[in-house]
């Protein structure tokens, strides 16, 4: 049955070669277009962390009734990846794969990692100074603008073991979504297959590198303009020290624990 009209989803063997065929294109895409494509993602991201912080902001609900529901809205930025098309750094440690089976080199998956990471950055704080201008923080009272303030000073004092073992988790539970979403025909399929995940870490408090770019740049800015919300300031220091883990972190969850996991058991020993 031809991709266009099945509706079964790929077996998990089929998974690893799409993954695999998909992380050699990633590899190997021009310059321009694969920063255009990060920046695009690390905006996405940004759009899932502002749905999160709105529903943070509502002091009325319970601590899990927030949780888990700031992680279904913030699913709203890997949906955007994924079926919108967008090149997210924690989504493309998915390369490893491809690296393992020596479909790619290692200057190939470095150059799309550091290029990647650098645009998500670009976009992440990117929007970080569009959603601040358009006066959105000041929402619900003002709610919004402390939330932001809270999340990233809890970001910035997490001590470097928790931060890095957060980034790991959050990116198991990340690229599992990837891949389940490789499994799917359809968008419906891949809402349904990424969702669930997502939600998880972030009803955790597990740590997302880029959501995190988009978190302090804005919480930077609403200090700078309110005195009453800086009186323990978040920093650029605060930022890299936290972003040096939390990346780290990504890393290993995302190319170890799931890339190179899948690939020992369904790539090593497979068929040319």
């Amino acid at each position: 049955m031809s991709d266009l009209f099945g509706s079964d989803a790929y077996a998990p063997r089929e998974i690893a070669q799409r993954i695999e065929t998909v992380g050699v294109a990633k590899a190997r895409m021009a310059t321009l277009p694969l920063l255009m494509l990060g920046v695009l993602a690390g905006a996405f991201i940004g759009l899932g962390s502002l749905a999160f912080l709105l529903v943070k902001a509502d002091a009325s609900l319970g601590f899990a009734t927030s949780q888990w529901l700031g992680g279904l809205v913030f699913s709203i930025g890997l949906l955007l990846v994924v079926v919108a098309g967008a090149e997210l750094f924690t989504g493309n440690n998915l390369l490893a794969l491809a690296w393992a089976d020596g479909q790619i080199g290692t200057r190939e998956v470095l150059r799309n990692w550091v290029l990647v990471c650098g645009a998500n950055f670009v976009g992440a704080a990117g929007l970080a100074v569009l959603v601040y201008l358009s006066g959105h923080t000041g929402a619900h009272g003002g709610a919004v603008a402390q939330q932001v303030v809270k999340v990233a000073l809890a970001k910035q004092a997490l001590p470097w073991q928790e931060a890095l073992f957060r980034g790991v988790l959050c990116n198991v539970l990340v690229c599992l979504a990837v891949w389940m979403a490789m499994a799917g025909r359809s968008v419906i399929d891949k809402a349904v297959a990424i969702v669930p995940p997502v939600a998880t870490f972030v009803a955790a408090g597990f740590e997302h590198s880029i959501a995190n770019m988009y978190f302090f740049p804005l919480a930077m800015m609403v200090q700078a303009s309110d005195a009453a919300l800086a009186a323990h300031p978040v920093t650029w220091a605060g930022l890299g020290l936290n972003l040096l883990p939390v990346i780290a972190g990504n890393l290993l969850g995302g190319s170890v624990l799931v890339g190179l996991t899948y690939h020992l058991i369904y790539r090593r020993h497979a068929p040319d």
